[in-house]
């Protein structure tokens, strides 16, 4: 068996030689020989080159498997006549979750240039205001029974109180506003508190502090001195020119004017007290050269604590602050008012500092967590102690920046690398630095977005992981018109696609692959080559024959 075994080993050579005697050279065999070897070096610098260059993208689409629960909105927009009282942002999704967002919510209100004054809080509604003094028990109409003190004022009035009177404090109201009807019996008391103020200076006045009684001609002199502050009112429903050139759209506005300018807007309780107190810090804030015993409304101040009945304050003070007068006290008024100035200055002053003249935008900035389930978000005019009016509410807005998905993966995605698609970055927040202005009333810009899940496979990555996810946004934006009962709001209507789209690179060609591509190059010329050459070889033969 062995020297059969033997020959059949020696009968398998693939590769026998032709002895060179019988092989013939010609000079059409050394051209294409040439032709190919340069064909060959050809082929092999550009399957290099490939091999060698970066990774190409390939896109991939399916069903979006993101396990999150929640999606990050991040946003920085700024509401260009929307005061940052009244500027509140509400979630709304299909799953029911209704509610107003604060925790990561900044609001800076800004002047009319939109230049950002301030910080102005969180996006958070204040439920904590005292809407009415519940110490005044009349009515409104018991309270008329003796006359009018808060003075009802038009445009013509308004104007000509604004040049006679130095404070001017003036309740912009609507007679359908609720808030409004509810303040109406404290406003009143404030203005009798002024004037009672003002009729203790007349000379030899009878006055009762309980009733509050005095004749039509003591009234009458009393109107004669000047009001430490003139209480008004400005009907909106009725006076509406007056109330839009004043840019009142919230109900009830107390509005303060010193010197004919305005000077400051109330925000805290609508109570006798914390009103009178409130209009006394502006004083000290306007006349802080001023002696305090100089001063008309600190005394309209004491005394509206004592007609309120507020004991700790008499404690305080010792006595009260008319009875110096009789020389009944031991401690005199002008040491009273600066007593009181000096325990409630800073607080009054840190509260209230801030002219809100001017003021009629407001910057929101932060991110919401949403349901990853369609809904939609919003900013609307809206305040738990003021009626909106819808006709006065413009909420044009820029978007300086809105975005989806974590900001850390946005900044962390190399857009210089080939594995990011054209226009990627845009696509993350299309409506940056868009502008939408409202031209008219009863109408508000409303964005539709529909957001794609795109991640990425880094192809350099050896550990199994989970890629970040980005939310590319395709937007459209359309005005919607209102009806005249509605207030208007801006709006944010998102939605998830359930396709998602995967990009993950791949390099062109494996080692492998290139070694086989080299070798296919080679023998793949030569066979060319030799096939060429023989039927040029046949076709010569046989036209010599």
């Amino acid at each position: 068996m062995r020297p059969r075994v033997k020959k059949l080993a020696a009968g398998l050579d693939m590769y026998r030689k032709v002895p060179n005697d019988l092989l013939e050279g010609t000079k059409r065999g050394s051209i294409l020989s040439y032709g190919a070897i340069t064909l060959m070096i050809t082929l092999f610098t550009m399957e290099t080159l490939s091999f060698l260059s970066a990774p190409v993208i390939k896109t991939n689409v399916s069903l979006d498997s993101n396990p999150d629960e929640k999606v990050r909105v991040n946003f920085n927009i700024t509401m260009m006549d929307l005061k940052c009282d009244y500027a509140v942002i509400d979630v709304v999704s299909s799953l029911g979750t209704d509610q107003n967002v604060s925790q990561n919510v900044r609001k800076y209100s800004l002047d009319a240039v939109g230049v950002r004054e301030l910080y102005a809080g969180r996006n958070k509604e204040q439920d904590d205001i005292i809407l009415s003094d519940s110490l005044v028990t009349d009515t409104i109409e018991e309270l008329h029974a003796n006359g009018e003190d808060a003075v009802s004022l038009d445009a013509t009035t308004l104007s000509a109180a604004l040049e006679e009177h130095e404070f001017v404090f003036v309740d912009f109201y609507a007679s359908w506003c609720s808030h409004c009807r509810d303040l109406a019996p404290t406003w009143e008391t404030v203005a009798e508190v002024m004037y009672e103020a003002a009729a203790e200076k007349v000379e030899g006045h009878k006055h009762m502090v309980e009733g509050h009684d005095y004749n039509e001609e003591e009234y009458e002199e009393a109107l004669k001195v000047e009001l430490p502050v003139m209480i008004a009112k400005v009907d909106c429903v009725v006076h509406q020119a007056v109330c839009s050139t004043n840019e009142i759209f919230g109900y009830p506005t107390l509005r303060l004017f010193v010197e004919g300018q305005h000077y400051g807007d109330y925000h805290g309780d609508r109570t006798v007290v914390e009103l009178t107190h409130w209009l006394t810090a502006q004083e000290e804030d306007f006349k802080e050269h001023l002696e305090p015993e100089k001063r008309k409304v600190v005394f309209a101040d004491s005394l509206a604590r004592q007609m309120m009945g507020h004991a700790e304050t008499r404690e305080e003070m010792n006595q009260n602050p008319l009875d110096d007068k009789k020389g009944e006290g031991t401690v005199s008024v002008e040491q009273n008012i600066k007593a009181e100035i000096k325990a409630e200055s800073f607080r009054k002053r840190e509260k209230y500092i801030w002219k809100d003249i001017d003021h009629p935008g407001c910057q929101l900035s932060g991110f919401l967590l949403l349901d990853r389930v369609p809904g939609h978000f919003n900013i609307q005019a809206r305040s738990p102690s003021h009626d909106i009016a819808s006709h006065m509410t413009n909420v044009s807005h820029e978007i300086h920046h809105l975005s989806f998905g974590n900001p850390v993966n946005a900044k962390r995605l190399d857009l210089t690398q080939p594995l990011t698609p054209d226009g990627f970055e845009h696509s993350l927040s299309p409506m940056d630095n868009n502008v939408y202005v409202n031209q008219n009333e009863h109408e508000a810009f409303h964005h539709y977005m529909k957001l794609v899940t795109t991640q990425f496979a880094d192809p350099y990555e050896v550990v199994v992981r989970r890629y970040p996810v980005y939310y590319q946004i395709l937007s459209s934006s359309q005005l919607s018109y209102y009806r005249n009962d509605i207030i208007p709001e801006a709006k944010f209507s998102y939605d998830l696609s359930p396709i998602a789209v995967y990009h993950q690179s791949e390099y062109e060609k494996r080692w492998y692959n290139y070694i086989t591509s080299l070798m296919a190059i080679m023998g793949g010329v030569f066979t060319f080559i030799g096939l060429l050459e023989n039927s040029i070889n046949a076709v010569t033969t046989k036209k010599r024959l």
